[in-house]
C-alpha cells in the first residue's frame, strides 16, 4: 500500500514537472508569436512609471490580445495531447 502510494506520489510529480515545462514553452511561444506588440508596447512603457497603466492601455489590450491566442486552456490541452503521443510512440518504438 505504501509503495503505491509513493509510486503516485512520483507520477504527480512528473506530471506537474511536465505541465509547467509545457506551460513554459506555451508562453515562449506566444511572446515570440507577438513579438511585434511586445516592441511596441515595451517602446510606449520606456521611461514612464504609473503613467504606463492609461498611456498604453492600447497597446496592452493588443498584446493581451494576441498572447491570449497561443495561452490559453484549449492550446495548453493539446500540447498535453502531443506530448502524451509523443511519450507513447517512444514507448512502443523502445518495446520493438
Amino acid at each position: 500500500m505504501g509503495g503505491s502510494y509513493v509510486e503516485q506520489a512520483r507520477e504527480n510529480h512528473v506530471k506537474k514537472k511536465v505541465e509547467e515545462a509545457l506551460r513554459s514553452k506555451m508562453k515562449a511561444k506566444a511572446l515570440n508569436e507577438c513579438d511585434e506588440l511586445v516592441s511596441k508596447y515595451a517602446e510606449c512603457a520606456t521611461g514612464r512609471t504609473f503613467s504606463v497603466v492609461w498611456s498604453c492601455r492600447k497597446q496592452a489590450k493588443e498584446l493581451n490580445t494576441c498572447l491570449h491566442q497561443f495561452t490559453n486552456d484549449s492550446v495548453l490541452e493539446e500540447m498535453k495531447r502531443e506530448y502524451t503521443l509523443q511519450e507513447e510512440g517512444k514507448v512502443s518504438a523502445s518495446t520493438i
